[in-house]
């Protein structure tokens, strides 16, 4: 027992100095890491978007926790560069098995360099059109128009037609109207240009415009259009349609139903006969 007592203690005051140094250069990593969490938070975090900050926030960090556990490692004698190339091969065996995660992770971390997208946009991706509610490094979320969240891979919005609503400075609202024939053209077009330059909403510069689009069967159909904020598009759609019935009925426009006119030609006495014949068939059968 003496002899394994003093081997053992033997061991420890020879690895102790390196287990210490180890010890020590993890508890500096984690310091740094720690410290530079703060600074990121105090300098960083309130210049870059949620989205954009977190990812990079984490990723320092356990950037400098790895680095440190490297280092600590080195110092207990473990062939640092065998290690790597271990972990390089497992990290080849882990990509392979989980590739839609790691590309996942890729178009996650393009995206926010690219920022086709931000939170609270409205846009249309992948079929989806909504409110973008979250973006992180593996999938992006939507809040429909219809309520539901639906949860995108970043691969498939990376590699998608992205439709972002409000990254101009301004939409084009459009209003289809048919009127009758017999109104005066002149003076529809005229009362939705005006509606329209009295909205508050409407741009001045590209000015409002109505034209005609198609002579249709039961009526001429305008087309007025006017550019409007994207924040405001939507609302001020509303409201123009809402308020073009009342315009024009007030300047007596009138707004038609289908109409379809109806010719009525004497029928020849042997289709009358044949058409009486029939009836009386029904009839009689019944």
């Amino acid at each position: 027992m003496g002899v394994n007592a003093e081997r053992i203690i033997g061991l420890l005051e020879e690895w102790l100095p390196t287990i210490t140094i180890s010890m020590l250069i993890l508890a500096a990593g984690l310091v740094a890491a720690v410290i530079a969490r703060m600074l990121m938070r105090r300098n960083l975090m309130h210049r870059l978007p949620p989205y954009l900050y977190r990812p990079l926030e984490t990723f320092t960090f356990y950037s400098i926790l790895v680095v440190a556990g490297i280092a600590a490692v080195a110092q207990l004698g473990v062939n640092v560069s065998a290690l790597l190339v271990a972990g390089g091969f497992a990290g080849i065996v882990v990509g392979l098995a989980a590739q839609n995660t790691l590309g996942n992770l890729i178009a996650g971390a393009m995206l926010l360099l690219e920022q086709p997208l931000r939170v609270g946009d409205p846009i249309n991706v992948a079929g989806v059109s909504g409110v973008v509610t979250n973006i992180n490094m593996l999938s992006t979320h939507v809040r429909t128009w219809e309520g539901p969240i639906v949860r995108i891979p970043n691969n498939k919005v990376f590699n998608e037609t992205i439709t972002n609503y409000v990254r101009v400075r301004a939409r084009r609202v459009e209003l289809t109207i048919g009127i009758h024939y017999k109104s005066p053209l002149d003076k529809a077009i005229e009362t939705l240009k005006k509606l329209m330059e009295d909205h508050p909403f409407c741009l001045v510069n590209p000015a409002p415009e109505v034209f005609v689009e198609d002579y249709a069967d039961s009526a001429v159909v305008l087309r007025a259009r006017c550019w409007a904020p994207p924040q405001a598009w939507f609302a001020t759609k509303v409201e123009l349609m809402t308020k073009a019935k009342e315009a024009l009925e007030k300047a007596g426009i009138v707004i038609p139903y289908p109409q379809r006119d109806i010719h009525l030609v004497t029928l020849p006495d042997e289709v009358r006969e044949a058409l009486t014949r029939k009836s009386d068939n029904s009839q009689s059968v019944d």
